[in-house]
């Protein structure tokens, strides 16, 4: 836990947030680039099943943002699911993702839904004890599977895959 407390707000994200919600995303192993968070936060911030919150600081930067949105699934009766949560490394451990959560809960009771659903990489020992903390259960463990089924995403894999190390 920090030595000092910082003041946190949070708010409805903005368009003019993507530079840092896309900086931040590549903070957790997500990169984008802010033009591509722009044309998604356009589409989502219209969409009454998406919301989107950042956290700032007092007269200072955006230090996170989540995502959390209406889960449909054929099978079982709709969730809210966080698609996102990111605190900035330097700005972890002062309350802003504890807000968001927060906030992301409160939306799902205006959506009357049963409960809010979240995936953490099993590698994010730290994010499990934090969501633990706010009262979140493993449900379950799995793979995750992925196809490109676009010519170009699978040729930019492969380049990337060639230049690592």
């Amino acid at each position: 836990m920090p030595e000092t407390r910082v003041a946190v707000r949070v708010r409805n994200a903005r368009m003019r947030d993507a530079e840092r919600i896309a900086a931040l995303s590549g903070q957790l192993g997500y990169p984008t680039t802010a033009a591509k968070v722009r044309i998604r936060l356009h589409r989502f911030l219209k969409d009454r099943d998406h919301a989107i919150w950042v956290a700032e600081v007092q007269r200072g930067p955006v230090i996170g943002w989540i995502h959390v949105f209406v889960k449909r699934l054929l099978e079982s009766d709709p969730e809210a699911e966080i698609g996102g949560l990111i605190i900035d490394a330097n700005f972890r451990g002062h309350g802003a993702g504890k807000l968001l959560v927060e906030r992301a809960g409160e939306w799902a009771k205006t959506k009357h839904l049963k409960s809010v659903y979240l995936h953490s990489n099993i590698v994010r020992n730290e994010a499990h004890r934090f969501y633990q903390q706010l009262g979140y259960e493993i449900v379950k463990t799995q793979y995750a599977f992925r196809k490109f089924v676009s010519r170009r995403h699978a040729n930019r894999l492969q380049r990337i895959n060639m230049q690592s190390p």
